[in-house]
């Protein structure tokens, strides 16, 4: 049971504090509700060159991290495309550093042409890196438009093309800092040996005076339902051929995320998990496979994907997979496989709570998503999937009409029949 009280400043800002008395260091997460899916199709890969232009330095700080290593702190941030999340961990007695480190970006970053082209390179360095040069980089920009013809998931976090961060202007990026880097777009959660009069004597000094913008609402276009397969094959230099389908499922507050998660971790969750005992051990089908959701806050999707073994053909692969998918759809799951795979993540989840930055992350993204509370709730949600619930939530969502299957061939060699 995570503990926590909660206020909101003048200008929006909503702040959760919870204490945890046994721990020196205290967590400090700001997060901005926006991600990639906030971005214009033309204009992509925005909020990540954010994430980047916010260490660029404000106007009255022109580097973020040295003050923050003078006090021993530490600090990193990730976007998804639904959140952009920037943290701080420090020692209780330098905590007012990062309010007024990270109050300061927020009021006032700075604009300059320098930190955005330096910026920008580094960005693009990146979607070089891991896109275009890594093996298996493009999995993600060949899947998503595939599962996605409407909504803004159809691209990843890094951005469509180079292009759209190379052509940024500096009007664009204000533009875009404007609209969502603000006090009434921002949840912070601090987390430690603090206490709540604290936190809201640090919260008003260092943020009450920011103005609070005009705040944005989100207004996505609806996925419409997909009621025929879709495939795409391709052609790269990489060491396996592989496989990727994607099944449409629900977003990450409906109530049958939380089968839809278990029914994941019953067919890949460790090595008793049934496509690895079938497909790996068993059968030498593939070298490794794995299933997993994305849990997305619009509707999300389910993953299978896997490397084959030399020699194994792609058809025989996918048989393989429809088989067991078929064998979890016809069959109710025994309540002692449920009970472990449940027992699994609920372990896991107890066991990330003995993080101090891990429950300031969850409060901040169960707040955004609704309540903060939900956090509390999770083991339960997990305990109640039943049986019928893995077997209905199977029949719904892994069915041929609901897949976008990416083929990922290795490249054939020259007179080499393909």
């Amino acid at each position: 049971m995570i503990k926590f009280e909660k206020f909101e400043l003048e200008n929006g800002l909503k702040v959760i504090v919870h204490q945890d008395e046994t721990t020196p260091i205290v967590a400090f997460n700001l997060l901005y509700d926006v991600g990639a899916r906030d971005e214009d199709e033309t204009k992509t890969g925005f909020a990540h060159l954010f994430e980047h232009l916010m260490f660029g330095g404000s106007v009255n700080i022109p580097n973020f991290d040295e003050p923050l290593q003078f006090v021993g702190g530490d600090n990193n941030a990730f976007t998804s495309n639904d959140i952009t999340n920037y943290y701080i961990t420090i020692p209780k007695n330098n905590l007012e550093t990062a309010f007024w480190l990270d109050s300061d970006r927020m009021l006032s970053l700075a604009f300059t042409e320098k930190s955005l082209e330096v910026q920008r390179q580094v960005v693009v360095e990146e979607f070089k890196q891991t896109s275009l040069n890594q093996p298996y980089g493009d999995v993600w920009s060949l899947l998503r438009p595939l599962v996605y013809k409407k909504h803004p998931y159809q691209w990843a976090t890094i951005g469509k093309e180079i292009s759209h961060i190379e052509n940024a202007t500096m009007q664009d990026v204000k533009d875009f800092f404007f609209k969502h880097y603000l006090p009434c777009n921002a949840i912070l959660c601090v987390a430690g040996n603090v206490t709540t009069e604290e936190i809201k004597t640090l919260a008003e000094k260092w943020f009450g005076n920011i103005p609070s913008g005009k705040k944005w609402f989100r207004n996505l276009p609806t996925e419409p339902k997909q009621t025929e397969e879709r495939r795409l094959r391709v052609e790269r230099d990489v060491p396996a051929n592989a496989i990727y389908k994607a099944y449409r499922m629900c977003k990450k507050t409906d109530d049958d995320f939380y089968a839809t998660d278990l029914l994941s971790d019953i067919l890949s969750n460790g090595n008793s998990a049934r496509l690895y005992q079938a497909l790996v051990k068993n059968n030498n089908l593939f070298s490794e496979i794995s299933a997993y959701v994305m849990g997305s806050f619009d509707e999300g999707i389910f993953v299978i994907s896997g490397n084959l073994q030399e020699n194994i053909s792609f058809e025989e692969a996918e048989k393989a997979i429809e088989k067991e998918l078929n064998e979890i759809k016809k069959t109710f799951v025994a309540v002692n496989e449920l009970t472990k795979v449940k027992n699994k993540i609920i372990s896991s989840h107890e066991f990330a709570e003995t993080s101090v930055l891990n429950k300031a992350m969850n409060l901040a993204i169960a707040e955004l998503l609704g309540d903060a509370n939900d956090v509390n709730l999770e083991n339960d949600n997990y305990a109640k999937v039943t049986p019928e619930d893995i077997h209905r939530v199977a029949n719904q969502i892994l069915i041929p009409s609901n897949c976008s299957t990416l083929i990922y061939a290795m490249k054939t060699e020259v007179g080499r029949p393909k």
